[in-house]
Order: C-alpha cells, then sequence, then structure tokens
C-alpha cells in the first residue's frame, strides 16, 4: 500500500512539474516562424505549450500570437526575436511577474493578471533598455 501512494504521489509531481512548466500557448502562427527551445527549432503550431526562455523567431514575413496563462497576449511581428526570460504567476492569487527580452522586431501586448496585480509585475527589456509596463495595452519596437 506504501508503495502505491509514494508511486502515485511522484505521478502527482511529475504531472504538476509538467503543467507548471505551461506559460503560453501558440494561438496563431503565419509566414516563416520558429519556437527556439534550447537547441529545437519548433514548428509553432496553435496549441503549441510555451515554457520559460523559449525564443519565437519570424522572418520578413511572419508573425505570431501567443495567449498566456495569466490571459496576457503577444502579436510578434515580422522580423522579430522575443523570449519571456522570466515567467512566474500563481493562479490562485492571480498575482505573479513577467520578464520578456525583445532582442530585435516588434511586439503588441495586452496585459492580463500579471500586470494587473502590481504595476511593477510586467517588465519587457530590449538592447538599450528596461520597459516597466503599467497600461493594458503597448508596443515595443526594436530597430533591426
Amino acid at each position: 500500500m506504501r508503495g502505491i501512494a509514494i508511486g502515485l504521489g511522484l505521478i502527482a509531481l511529475i504531472a504538476t512539474s509538467d503543467a507548471a512548466a505551461e506559460i503560453a500557448r501558440i494561438k496563431t502562427s503565419s509566414g516563416t516562424a520558429t519556437v527556439v527551445r534550447g537547441s529545437q527549432k519548433l514548428k509553432p503550431a496553435p496549441g503549441l505549450q510555451l515554457e520559460a526562455r523559449d525564443t519565437l523567431v519570424t522572418g520578413k514575413d511572419g508573425r505570431m500570437a501567443v495567449t498566456f496563462i495569466d490571459n496576457t497576449r503577444f502579436a510578434v511581428g515580422p522580423n522579430s526575436s522575443v523570449s519571456v526570460s522570466e515567467f512566474q504567476y500563481d493562479r490562485t492569487q492571480q498575482k505573479g511577474a513577467m520578464v520578456t527580452q525583445v532582442d530585435r522586431g516588434s511586439l503588441a501586448v495586452v496585459s492580463g493578471k500579471i500586470a494587473k496585480s502590481n504595476r511593477d509585475a510586467m517588465k519587457v527589456r530590449t538592447p538599450n533598455t528596461l520597459l516597466g509596463v503599467r497600461g493594458t495595452k503597448f508596443i515595443v519596437e526594436v530597430p533591426q
């Protein structure tokens, strides 16, 4: 009996850690677009689960739309490289923090519960600047 309880506990722990790894999902993708996860290059098909540190890369005709688990929405424009370097979100308390890195291109954001829970909880880094997100909609453009 004790072995079964330990086994079920391990299964629950693994399932929880896998579920905790998901931070967002791809909603739409068009043109040349890739999700880079470590050394893997994934096709950004609708429903693909994203993890912290994934990088969204688009070509000159590429675009991606992403919805995060806190209901933040990203629209990644052409010729972009965007990653979420930090993401924490407590669904129970609806609070968390997010740091997004925009290396090039454009990112339009409609903020979700993270930005609404704490005015300093959502940040966007560019090669030259760190922006604190305080509104509900914003656009970041980084020259090529």
